[in-house]
């Protein structure tokens, strides 16, 4: 076995998460560093009473996109709405970003100005302005890495760690629908809203603001990963546990058609199919009516979907109120390497 296997399987056992814990292990804490490692985005000292937020995603040719199926235009628009998507999750107002490329020879000059429209039409909507990067030759695939930067005043900036017991579970929009627009991309059919919702998400960069701006989440994430993933990056941060209900978890009508009855197809790409960025949060029970009453301005719908617990773990719960074994807790790039 050579040192490269020994390495490649140590990884695969340890999973993404785990990498990344043990890197922030030997990060030296810094007093400009109010939140590091370990959220949707870093946060530091802007001005007074002010922090900056600073968030970065890499999106790899075969990994996170195939360009069989998506066009230029809207790789772009994707590419950095999943970094708005985190700055979302910090309930922050998205300024400015930085691009980076590593391009191999068969991408064409049209297919970067077709990318570079489409991702400059997605920063003009959220008013975010493109201030520099990098570019590079690729020798495989191409490479997109793109950091957004934001701001928030300390107090209104929401984390993950900061969920308590007895507290609601809410979450934006729907479910599974970009899991699902993948699926039928690799069974041939390219259009439809599932198809959108995977090539063109909407950052809920609006939504995630105003909520944090009312101090009514206690803590939030986006779904990338998939709900109960991400969900289990809150617990965990928060020491506590979670209850969800299956029948609460919001479908589309096109995702309810497509799977109809089988109850575990039906929840499978919900729960654990990612992509989404949608927002996830928790808030007292009681603020429910204000969480509804705010929503009310954006044509997005948000559905209680469960309780924070102090018992670890999260529960998955039937509507017979039994509890559901077996569906995938999300993807994880490491784990993925060796089937897990």
């Amino acid at each position: 076995m050579t040192q490269a296997t020994r390495t490649i399987r140590g990884l695969s056992e340890l999973g993404e998460f785990g990498f990344i814990d043990l890197i922030a292990r030997k990060v030296r804490p810094s007093a400009a560093v109010t939140i590091g490692i370990g959220d949707d985005a870093a946060a530091f000292q802007w001005q007074s009473n002010c922090l900056a937020l600073a968030t970065t995603d890499m999106l790899l040719e075969g990994v996170h996109f195939d360009l069989s199926f998506c066009d230029p235009s809207r790789l772009g628009r994707k590419s950095l709405a999943v970094n708005l998507s985190d700055i979302a999750a910090m309930g922050g107002k998205p300024h400015s970003f930085l691009l980076s490329l590593a391009i191999p020879e068969s991408i064409s000059i049209n297919f970067l100005n077709d990318f570079s429209s489409g991702l400059l039409e997605i920063a003009d909507e959220y008013g975010v302005t493109l201030v520099g990067g990098d570019t590079c030759a690729s020798r495989g695939g191409l490479v997109i890495g793109i950091t957004v930067f934001g701001d928030q005043e300390e107090q209104t900036i929401i984390q993950r760690c900061t969920a308590r017991p007895g507290e609601s579970i809410f979450v934006t929009g729907f479910l599974g629908d970009s899991a699902l627009g993948l699926k039928l991309l690799q069974e041939g059919q390219g259009e439809g809203k599932a198809v959108t919702r995977h090539l063109d998400p909407t950052p809920r960069v609006h939504e995630g603001l105003a909520l944090a701006e009312a101090g009514l989440p206690c803590a939030m994430i986006d779904i990338s990963d998939g709900l109960l993933s991400d969900l289990g990056h809150i617990t965990k941060k928060s020491s506590v546990g979670a209850r969800l209900y299956l029948d609460k978890i919001p479908l589309s009508e096109e995702y309810s058609k497509y799977f109809g009855a089988d109850g575990h197809e039906r929840y499978s790409l919900a729960l654990g199919g990612g992509e989404d960025y949608e927002l996830l949060f928790t808030a007292p029970a009681y603020r429910k009516f204000e969480i509804e009453e705010l929503f009310r301005k954006f044509d997005t719908p948000v559905s209680e979907i469960g309780e924070i617990t102090s018992i670890p773990g999260i529960q998955v719960l039937s509507p017979a109120g039994e509890m559901v074994h077996g569906i995938a807790t999300g993807y994880d790039h490491f784990l993925s390497r060796s089937g897990q």
